[in-house]
């Protein structure tokens, strides 16, 4: 019995080891969070008592196994984003989404429109491309460019974090083996019944710390005429948006015209290039819709069966074609393929496109490691009986065990700062936990990627592209941003309770 309770408590510390590494190494080292997860793999199996060559084992079959699963469709969807983004399409949404929520609604309608652009485009450069918009709204109103602008940044930190094809929940879903279509709809969800806290908490804020915006923001934002005189420090920040959401003519409303130049050698009298929002939707809507399609099919066709969570379910021939378009790899490829021939026109070189897709697998690349390192060290957790000894643990305690991957990630944005890498963390530990603990797994991925929005703050760069370009620094920053975050982290909780007693 006390040799029993010594190898729990050597497990144990195996995990808590391993945990530390990664948060030690990212915050004091110049070893980035790949490495770190690696490390902290190796770490875990050794202490947990595994087999050296074991050990390495573990590592590559996790990081082979977690890429094999997921590594293809965040290629996919950040290419997506890509050509979303340079053909305009991005901000074609923006304003349709202005015009169905009308006038006196610009909180919602930014929220929303935040909330959608972030589900292909990577929320930095979302930002960056929508930023303008906010601004020439609050122009015209003459106030609340604050509000405004931490209800479009926060609408994207809402589905950056909770919906695929995102590449953090993707990998969340890669690791835990959730169903990605089912994930999508219980991101939407969330996403929706979150974006309330946003608009109050924006609306709440935005005009008590907008005094405190920086006096060369407020002269970008709202001319000369409304900049107070003086200066209280910061960095002016320019309208950045590539040319695509800039001010018109009479400076006030935005144009979603592309500069032709940017998307090849027009011929000779080509009118600028515009994309409708319908058509700027298809290739980011065609795809969600297949997956879920795949994903409801599916479920009726198991009930038929009577095959429901036995793992003995083979498609019914009607389910065949919906589950091979609505595979998250056809889907995609279908969302690629839309985004190319409908969103840029006829004379954009192929040499243009191929660069862009160059870009966004560089974007990729890092999050494709980080990926697959998690799968790695969910994979030691597994073969080392850490998870198995963390799952009886948990048993022992009153805590209920969704909560163990939202306070990991948690835990791990707090220390290291970046929302990525804390929910792929989340996901390895609590990966050995899904089917031991009886976790739904569409619950625990919904706990990984909600922990992972607590307290954005100076170790994270997102939170310094908003900060920078509201013009909010010390207080007014942490007031204002860091506290927008955290009141929809907070508002996750009884989600979670809620998921877990439906799912559960």
């Amino acid at each position: 019995m006390i040799e029993e309770q010594y190898v729990d408590i050597q497990l144990l510390l195996a995990l808590v080891l391993g945990i530390a590494t990664i948060i030690v190494l990212v915050l004091r080292t110049r070893l980035d969070a790949f490495v770190a997860l690696l490390i902290a793999a190796l770490v875990t199996g050794i202490v947990a008592g595994q087999a050296p060559l074991d050990i390495v084992t573990s590592i590559t079959t996790g990081f082979g196994n977690t890429l094999a699963s997921i590594g293809i469709v965040i290629g996919l969807g950040v290419g997506i984003g890509k050509i979303l983004e340079v053909s305009g399409a991005a901000n074609s949404l923006a304003m349709a989404f202005l015009k169905l929520f009308g006038k006196g609604r610009e909180p919602w309608a930014l929220g929303s429109v935040g909330a959608l652009v972030s589900i292909p485009v990577f929320c930095d450069s979302g930002y960056v491309i929508m930023n303008p918009l906010a601004r020439s709204i609050a122009r015209v109103k003459r106030a609340g460019y604050i509000t405004l602008a931490l209800a479009l940044g926060c609408g994207m930190t809402l589905t950056h974090h909770l919906v695929p094809p995102t590449p953090g929940p993707l990998a969340v879903a890669g690791i835990l083996g959730a169903d990605l279509g089912a994930l999508i709809l219980a991101g939407l969800v969330f996403t929706i019944l979150l974006l309330p806290i946003v608009i109050v908490y924006a609306k709440w804020i935005g005009p008590k710390i907008e005094p405190s915006m920086n006096e060369s923001v407020r002269e970008v934002v709202y001319g000369t005429a409304q900049a107070q005189s003086g200066h209280r420090g910061g960095t002016a920040v320019a309208d950045r948006g590539g040319g695509r959401a800039g001010t018109g003519a009479d400076g006030d409303a935005p144009s979603m015209d592309v500069d032709n130049t940017t998307l090849g050698t027009p011929p000779e009298g080509a009118a600028p290039h515009r994309v409708g929002a319908f058509v700027a939707s298809l290739p980011l809507l065609v795809p969600l819709l297949l997956i879920i399609l795949n994903t409801v099919s599916g479920a009726i066709d198991q009930n038929n069966q009577g095959v429901v969570g036995t793992g003995e379910y083979v498609p019914s021939s009607w389910a065949v074609p919906l589950a091979f378009v609505g595979n998250p790899v056809v889907a995609l490829v279908i969302g690629v393929i839309l985004a190319v021939y409908i969103l840029l026109p006829r004379w954009t070189p192929r040499s243009k496109v191929q660069g862009w897709f160059a870009e966004a697998a560089a974007s990729a690349g890092l999050i494709l490691l980080i990926t697959g390192a998690g799968g790695a060290l969910g994979q030691v957790l597994r073969s080392s009986g850490v998870g198995d000894a963390l799952a009886e643990a948990i048993a022992g305690t009153a805590l209920p065990a969704f909560l163990v991957p939202f306070l990991i990630a948690t835990l791990v944005r707090l220390a290291q700062g970046s929302g990525t890498v804390a929910m792929i963390t989340a996901a390895s530990v609590t990966a050995p936990l899904v089917g031991s603990l009886g976790i739904d797994p569409i619950v625990a991925a919904m706990a990984c990627t909600a922990g992972s929005m607590v307290f954005s703050y100076f170790n994270d760069s997102y939170f310094w592209v908003v900060t920078r370009f509201a013009g909010l620094d010390g207080v007014a920053a942490l007031k204002g941003w860091s506290g927008i975050t955290t009141a929809v982290w907070a508002g996750s909780i009884p989600l979670l309770f809620i998921a877990n007693a439906v799912l559960g």
